[in-house]
């Protein structure tokens, strides 16, 4: 196994030991000089090539994406912008829907907090769909391809959601898709450099964007809300509300009054390819498809089995 396999390896394993509520694990100082010279290694320009996002197979298939550019070592970091400890308070205008999802997206894309966390030349980002849909698909947060578009999930993660949805026997236009936070989280970067990687928004940074949330939920009046990984459903359900997303995945939860189902991020998907996870997956979403009355044919019922 090479350097890389080893990085990649080390990280599914701490990801798995998340999503089973372990917040820390003890590492020696030698381990993380080691760690340190590896990570130096792999983001080497020289030492970068493309990959491409691997196919899952069965009927989540997601596309494979454009190599992305080498990332830059991190030598000098930006200063974040804090978080008010009040969130806005978003009173809607009188209108129809379209009107006043017009306006939130106004006052989302000006507001000066969301403005003072984008990076230069990117956007903060609102749900986009149908402002009628009866099932509404919550993320946590915009990625590089989000800021860059101003549109939640259009990323590998994203295609792949847009395909579960197909399968469903919906399109991705027929729901709606959003993310809590409305911008991309930000991490150090060297000046004049893109950032490289995401990470989970704080608390802090969840509970500010939430009203542009409720907002939204307001506007379109869902019938059901599929909550898309652990994150995102701490967003909802409130921070240490559980410890491992197995503890509310699969069951039926609520939030403003709307009906709420817990699953998976469409990503566990791409760093886990076995027919397991698909099928856990799968099994919620059947759920949701019940609730929502769609049609459920014996080929759909039997997927990943």
């Amino acid at each position: 196994m090479d350097t890389r396999e080893q990085l990649l390896a080390l990280t599914d394993e701490l990801r798995r030991r998340k999503t089973e509520g372990v917040r820390s694990v003890p590492v020696m100082e030698e381990t993380l000089g080691r760690l340190r010279e590896s990570v130096r290694a792999q983001l080497a320009p020289a030492a970068a090539a493309p990959t491409a996002l691997a196919e899952t197979t069965g009927p989540f298939r997601a596309a494979t994406t454009p190599p992305r550019p080498s990332p830059a070592k991190v030598t000098k970091t930006i200063s974040l912008a804090p978080i008010p400890a009040d969130p806005p308070v978003v009173a809607l205008p009188p209108g129809d829907k379209q009107a006043r999802w017009d306006a939130l997206r106004e006052l989302v894309l000006t507001h000066p907090v969301c403005r003072a966390h984008l990076h230069p030349g990117k956007q903060a980002v609102l749900g986009v769909g149908d402002l009628d849909a009866k099932i509404f698909f919550c993320g946590e947060a915009p990625g590089a391809e989000e800021e860059i578009q101003g549109e939640p999930f259009v990323g590998p993660a994203g295609q792949l959601l847009t395909r579960m949805i197909q399968v469903m026997g919906l399109q991705r236009g027929q729901v709606y898709i959003g993310n809590i936070m409305n911008w991309r989280p930000e991490m150090p970067v060297v000046a004049g450099q893109e950032q490289v990687g995401n990470r989970a928004p704080t608390t802090e940074e969840l509970r500010f964007c939430l009203p542009f949330l409720r907002a939204q939920l307001e506007i379109v009046q869902p019938e059901l809300i599929v909550a898309l990984g652990k994150t995102a459903a701490e967003g909802l359900l409130g921070a240490g509300s559980f410890r491992a997303l197995g503890d509310v995945r699969s069951r039926w939860h609520e939030f403003g009054g709307v009906p709420l189902m817990v699953t998976y991020h469409p990503s566990y998907i791409l760093r886990s390819q076995s027919k397991s996870s698909k099928r856990q997956i799968w099994e919620d979403l059947l759920k949701v498809m019940e609730r929502a009355a769609l049609p459920i044919s014996e080929k759909q019922r039997g997927y990943f089995l």
